[in-house]
């Protein structure tokens, strides 16, 4: 029997049977998982239908928020059209917000408080990805952060609550690193509670995010003619390609968690001459600040001894963005967002059902060491699609991205009057912040 034939210009499509597997185990998970449960209060009823009803009524202005954003799709810090339109929802509803603050150019904050009481943080993204838009769902990001964020502002506003409440946009998590630049400048000073959810193919409470750095690998080496010296060359492009090899080995001896993966940013101009620089970018993830630590260490290794096999010099430029930290998810808080969701028809699936492995990076695990945090995953796509793709950018603005619009931001609404109604609440977010390692000097930690 001859084999089947394919068309050699296009690429073989991934085999799904391992996708397939996953789904199949996260429902058999999902089927007899208990989800977070949480021993405090929280708000009194009253007040937290009140405010479900008040975003509720926003319904409307969230969803065309959420699909101009998702229409008029702007890349890291140059969200102006974006940030914009944040302002003028907020100003309709009388609040005051300030754009082109903490040195950058499209952070946004609003700011509405009642008196003495705790602070809370409702973090809007709206950045989206070169060429394939909001193939990460920051339209929905932003909506929910602005209708949670309208809504306890009504609360304070009303006296039903004390405190305050900050909406913060922030730029650029897509490889920028808004959130550090902005909590190196004071952004996060006085907070003490910070909520934003993720656009997801599942709900879960508290999904693992792996800490991100990068590295930038330049080789110089000696030109030559390819042809008739080679032997008068250093070649800097086999320093790339043996780095490159040495990375692929060295991913056999590290943890299921770890990922490394890179791209030639340079390999020479010409085949007949001998490169003289060439240069590759990686990123480096792991899923906890020392494992972090060491697995930059051995990368670094690996990237200096493709300089010593190939008689080239080599320059490592670490982390020309910000890098990013595993998120330190705070449960308390994060058992509160399954109580709301839970109101809402939603089942926030505990850690550990959705397999770790499914793990990207984010600047929010920069402030989850400084402020307790959550960063709940809210399902809006079949559990096939990936994030960053066309598939996933047509979900964000589809009606299941519209449904978590409204269902998030009751969700983040909820658990911010928490916060701010029960003081018992608020003492058992603190203590399990510290029992976690307390306040973390990021940039002591990454040197």
């Amino acid at each position: 029997m001859a084999a089947p034939t394919r068309d050699e210009s296009l690429p073989t499509r991934p085999d799904p049977t391992y996708l397939d597997g996953v789904r199949a185990a996260i429902e058999r998970a999902a089927a007899t998982a208990t989800p977070l449960s949480s021993d405090h209060e929280g708000a009194p009823e009253e007040a937290l239908a009140a405010v479900e009803a008040a975003v509720q009524d926003l319904g409307p202005e969230l969803l065309a928020l959420s699909h101009d954003l998702h229409a008029h799709p702007e890349e890291a810090f140059a969200e102006h059209r974006s940030a914009g339109a944040v302002a003028a929802v907020l100003v309709r509803h009388g609040v005051e917000a300030e754009v082109g603050v903490h040195g950058l150019g499209t952070a946004l904050r609003a700011v509405v408080a009642n008196g003495p009481g705790p602070t809370v943080a409702f973090l809007a993204e709206y950045d989206a990805l070169p060429g394939i838009g909001h193939g990460c769902g920051h339209n929905v990001i932003c909506s929910t952060a602005v209708g949670g964020f309208l809504g306890v502002a009504g609360a304070l506003r009303s006296g039903a609550v004390t405190g305050t409440a900050v909406l913060l946009g922030t730029p650029a998590e897509e490889g920028g690193g808004g959130k550090e630049f902005l909590a190196r400048d004071g952004a996060f000073e006085g907070v003490d509670a910070v909520v934003m959810l993720h656009p997801f193919s599942y709900d879960v409470a508290v999904q693992p995010f792996l800490g991100r750095r990068q590295v930038r690998a330049t080789y110089r080496g000696v030109p030559a003619h390819a042809s008739a010296q080679p032997f008068m060359g250093r070649n800097a492009l086999d320093a790339v390609v043996a780095g490159y090899n040495g990375i692929a080995m060295l991913r056999q001896h590290i943890t299921p968690s770890d990922r490394v993966h890179g791209i030639v940013v340079d390999g020479g101009q010409r085949p007949n001459v001998v490169p003289a620089t060439a240069s590759a970018e990686y990123y480096v993830r792991s899923a906890e600040p020392a494992t972090l630590a060491d697995l930059c260490s051995r990368v670094e290794l690996v990237l200096r001894a493709a300089a010593a096999m190939t008689g080239t010099g080599v320059e490592l430029e670490w982390d020309r963005q910000p890098a990013y930290l595993p998120i330190r998810a705070n449960r308390e808080l994060a058992a509160r967002w399954t109580t709301h969701q839970a109101r809402r028809g939603r089942t926030a699936l505990p850690p550990g059902v959705v397999p770790e492995s499914l793990a990207g990076s984010t600047d929010l695990g920069n402030v989850s060491v400084r402020v307790p945090s959550i960063h709940p995953m809210l399902g809006i796509s079949a559990p096939e699609v990936s994030l960053h793709t066309a598939e996933f950018a047509a979900a964000a603005g589809s009606p299941t991205g519209d449904a978590g619009v409204l269902d998030g931001a009751v969700g983040l609404a909820l658990t911010a009057l928490d916060v701010l109604a029960d003081p018992g609440l608020l003492a058992a977010v603190r203590a399990e912040f510290e029992a976690a390692g307390g306040v973390l000097d990021v940039e002591a930690f990454l040197g």
